[in-house]
C-alpha cells in the first residue's frame, strides 16, 4: 500500500487547490492539495509534505496548523494511505512546477464541486478546524480564532443534513468563546443573513471570511496612518494582536514590548518585529507602566478582545496599568481592531489562565487573562472605519445587538411549531 502526503495550504481562510498536469503518473487533470509519495518512514510524513510544498509550489515558510491519523483509501485496484496536513502561510505567493496544470485559492467547499482525486473532501475535513479548535485555542488572538469559527461554520453548512441541526451547531459555535466578540458577531451575522438555507449560509460564511480578513488589514493600515500622521515614533504595546503587529510594521516605529505572561506572546511579537528591521526593546509586564510614565514612548497601541458598547476596552491583563500610567503622563492610548470586536452590550466576559499554584495549602487562585480599560483612558478605537469616538462605538454596538436577534426569532418559531 503506497503512502502519500497531502498538504493543504491555508491563507486568510482560503486553501490552495492544485490541478495535476499530464507530467504526473496518477490522476492527471484532477484537483488535489499539494501531494506526493512518502519516500521515507511514514511516521515522518511531514518531512515529505514540506518537500512537496517546496518542489511543487515553492513554499518554504509554512507553519503546521494540524495533522491527523493516516486515512486509508481504496480506488479500484489502488490502495493508498494518505497522511494529511494543514499548513498556514501569510502570503499567496507560489511558484507551481511542471506537475501542476493550474492552481487556485478557494473556499474549501469548492472541493465538492470539482473533479478531484479520491476522497479529497474527507481528507480535508480531517485536518480542517473544528468546534474544539475554536473552544480550546490559547495560542492566537480573537481575530484568528474568529476566522477559524467562520471556516467551521462554512464547512458544516456544506455537509448539513438540515437547517435545524445547523442552527444548533451554530449556537454552539457562537457561544464557544464568549469573551471574543468577533466570534460572536461574525457567526451571528452569517446565521442572521442565511434565512434558513444551508447553501446560502455556506456562501455567506465564505463571504464573511473574506470580509473579515480585509477588515483586519484596513484597520491596521488606519492605525499605521495615525501613528505616522501624529509623529508617534516610539510606541508601547503588549500581548499579541496581528492587527497591532501589522500596524507597527507598516509605520516602522521603535517598539517597547511587554513580555506578556503567562503565554509570553510579547516575546513572539518582539521577534517578529525585529525580523522586519524595527528597533525593539523587550521588557517585563511589571516594568512597562513605569517606562510609559517616564516618557519612554509617544503612544500606546494595544489590541482588543472586545470593545464594550460603553467604549471600554477589554484586553490582555496588564493593559489597565499601562493605560493609567499613560494617562498620568499625557501619553495617548489607542486600541486597534476590526469593528466586529465591538460588543452589542456592556458585559465583560473573562477567561482564566493556567494554574499559579500547585502546592497543598488552601490558597484561592485568580488568574484572569483579560481586564477592562475604562473609556476615559482610551483616546480612540481604530477600526476599518477609522478612529471611532464613543458615539461611533455605540452605533456599531447597536448594529451588533440587532444581529443577535436571529436567535430570538428562531427560538420563537420553534416554540410555535412545537405548540402546533
Amino acid at each position: 500500500m503506497a503512502h502519500v502526503a497531502t498538504a493543504f495550504l491555508r491563507n486568510r481562510g482560503r486553501i490552495l487547490l492544485t490541478r495535476r498536469s499530464d507530467a504526473v503518473g496518477t490522476y492527471s487533470g484532477k484537483w488535489a492539495g499539494v501531494s506526493g509519495y512518502v519516500e521515507g518512514d511514514p511516521n515522518d510524513a511531514e518531512d515529505d509534505a514540506r518537500r512537496e510544498l517546496e518542489e511543487e509550489v515553492g513554499v518554504t515558510d509554512a507553519t503546521l496548523a494540524n495533522t491527523a491519523q493516516p486515512m486509508h483509501i481504496t480506488d479500484g485496484e489502488r490502495e493508498w494511505t494518505v497522511h494529511a496536513f494543514m499548513f498556514d502561510v501569510n502570503h499567496r505567493d507560489i511558484a507551481p512546477n511542471e506537475e501542476l496544470a493550474d492552481v487556485e485559492w478557494v473556499h474549501a467547499p469548492v472541493i465538492c464541486e470539482r473533479d478531484t482525486v479520491p476522497e479529497l473532501w474527507p481528507t480535508y475535513r480531517r485536518v480542517a478546524p473544528t468546534l474544539e479548535t475554536v473552544q480550546t485555542d490559547d495560542a492566537h488572538g480573537s481575530a484568528w480564532v474568529s476566522l477559524r469559527a467562520l471556516e467551521v461554520l462554512r464547512d458544516a453548512a456544506a455537509d448539513a443534513e438540515s437547517w435545524e441541526v445547523l442552527v444548533s451547531f451554530g449556537r454552539s459555535l457562537r457561544d464557544a468563546r464568549p469573551s471574543m466578540a468577533a466570534v460572536t458577531n461574525r457567526v451571528n451575522r452569517v446565521l442572521a443573513d442565511a434565512a434558513g438555507d444551508p447553501e446560502a449560509l455556506c456562501q455567506r460564511a465564505a463571504a464573511e471570511i473574506d470580509a473579515a480578513a480585509e477588515a483586519d488589514d484596513v484597520a491596521s493600515a488606519e492605525a499605521a496612518q495615525l501613528l505616522r500622521k501624529e509623529g508617534y515614533d516610539r510606541v508601547a504595546t503588549l500581548s499579541r494582536s496581528g492587527t497591532v503587529r501589522a500596524a507597527l510594521e507598516d509605520a516602522g516605529t521603535n517598539v517597547l514590548v511587554a513580555e506578556s505572561r503567562p503565554g509570553l506572546e510579547g516575546v513572539t511579537v518582539a521577534e517578529s518585529l525585529a525580523k522586519k528591521g524595527l528597533e525593539i526593546t523587550l521588557t517585563t509586564d511589571a516594568a512597562l507602566p513605569g517606562f510609559v510614565a517616564d516618557g519612554a514612548v509617544d503612544a500606546v497601541l494595544v489590541g482588543a478582545d472586545a470593545v464594550l458598547s460603553s467604549g471600554d476596552v477589554v484586553n490582555k491583563v496588564g493593559s489597565y496599568p499601562i493605560a493609567l500610567a499613560a494617562s498620568r503622563s499625557d501619553v495617548p492610548v489607542f486600541a486597534v481592531c476590526a469593528r466586529d470586536k465591538i460588543r452589542g452590550d456592556d458585559t465583560v466576559i473573562g477567561e482564566e489562565g493556567g494554574a499559579l499554584y500547585d502546592g497543598d495549602l488552601p490558597i484561592t487562585v485568580s488568574n484572569p487573562l483579560f481586564e477592562r480599560v475604562p473609556s476615559d483612558l482610551v483616546d480612540g478605537v481604530v477600526t476599518e472605519e477609522g478612529r471611532l469616538d464613543s458615539d461611533g462605538v455605540e452605533r456599531v454596538a447597536s448594529e451588533h445587538a440587532e444581529l443577535a436577534r436571529w436567535d430570538e426569532s428562531t427560538s420563537s418559531d420553534g416554540d410555535e411549531e412545537s405548540e402546533d
